[in-house]
């Protein structure tokens, strides 16, 4: 079963910056050197999707030590 989660539309690179918290450049370079998940709209605008966005957030957690 779909949740809402799911129909949220695509982020471009200013909105992506604001929801992960990262500036438009660093998701820019991400972008750049493949590390972070996006879809490539019309052959050339870049756009991301926040489900994507929220899996790989999770994925850059650090456990502390102690």
């Amino acid at each position: 079963m779909a949740t809402p989660q799911d129909h949220r539309p695509p982020l471009d690179v200013p909105a992506a910056a604001a929801y992960t918290g990262l500036s438009e450049r660093f998701i820019r370079r991400l972008v750049f050197e493949r590390r972070i998940p996006f879809l490539k709209v019309a052959g050339t605008k870049v756009r991301f999707m926040p489900a994507d966005l929220d899996t790989w957030l999770a994925a850059q957690r650090v456990e502390a030590i102690r």
